[in-house]
């Protein structure tokens, strides 16, 4: 179990990840919080002699585990030199760890290919199997072309409280602007075949009572909303997310199969135009 002061972020060389590493360190910094870098090595799961061969220095597949571990460590230091940085290696899948070592975490920030490398897991598996399970907000960095673009959060009818809470965070450490949208689902043409144009007055009053919020929870940034009329909640909150700095949802959990999420956040997760983070919370007992 990690510190709620802690951000974890899961590291295993690639591209994807070293992206995450940068963004997660920059980010922790921002909400004065650790890092706690995780590597898993998978070399358990293919041979049981992972120590140095004999006559040959710095050798092994324990010791290049370690040096992945070490690798994140680096690249962490160099894009926040005095941020507080520890590791953590770990052995086996990442998905059976992951969960477990960021109960209790800020965040959990992933890179948007799945944590298993050369070893075949699906493109993304590891990402949005955290993302329906993980009992902390889960950020997933496909991109990061906006750093100074705003935090864009997209409510549902309940007002989503948990990505709103996110939402107002990460403005307020960053200081960007706040916009907030919310997806009114109609067919296509519908619109065409009302004349004139109906009022939305339920929908604009909800969405009046989370900018309310939003500035209450964000004193100083700039809050802004806007209802969106489309056909596709998901192809709405893509469009929208174009020139954000970080995309935030909210998820129900939802999916089809059991630990996955449901088909909005899953759209979002591959297509926006930003970082997504999902707002995820430990479950409550029933």
């Amino acid at each position: 179990m990690t510190e709620t002061r802690t951000i974890v972020v899961g590291y295993d060389g690639s591209e994807e990840a070293k992206r995450a590493v940068q963004w997660a360190a920059r980010h922790a910094v921002l909400r004065d919080c650790a890092l706690q870098i995780v590597h898993c090595s998978l070399w358990v799961l293919l041979s049981h002699n992972r120590g140095p061969v004999p006559g040959v220095a710095d050798s092994g597949l324990e010791r290049a585990a370690q040096k992945v571990l070490e690798e994140g460590l680096a690249l962490a230091k160099e894009t926040v030199p005095d941020l507080e940085v520890r590791t953590t290696l770990l052995h086996g899948m990442p998905r059976d760890h992951l969960a477990h070592v960021s109960v209790g975490a800020a965040m959990l920030v992933l890179g948007s290919r799945g944590l298993g490398g050369f070893m075949g897991l699906l493109v993304g598996s590891v990402s949005l199997e955290m993302a329906a399970t993980a009992e902390c907000p889960v950020a997933v960095i496909r991109s990061d072309d906006h750093p100074e673009g705003r935090v864009l959060l997209a409510i549902d009818d309940s007002g989503s409280p948990a990505a709103l809470e996110d939402a107002c965070l990460f403005a307020a450490a960053t200081g960007a602007e706040l916009m907030i949208v919310h997806v009114l689902h109609e067919p296509d043409g519908y619109r065409r075949l009302r004349e004139p144009v109906e009022a939305y007055p339920d929908a604009e009053a909800m969405l009046d009572s989370v900018l309310s919020q939003a500035r209450h929870k964000a004193p100083g940034i700039s809050v802004a909303g806007e209802l969106l009329v489309d056909a596709s909640f998901s192809r709405a909150v893509v469009k929208a997310s174009q020139g954000a700095r970080l995309t935030v949802v909210g998820t129900k959990g939802h999916g089809l199969i059991k630990g996955t999420i449901g088909s909005t956040a899953h759209a979002v997760l591959h297509h926006a135009h930003s970082p997504v983070l999902v707002s995820r919370r430990k479950a409550e007992p029933t």
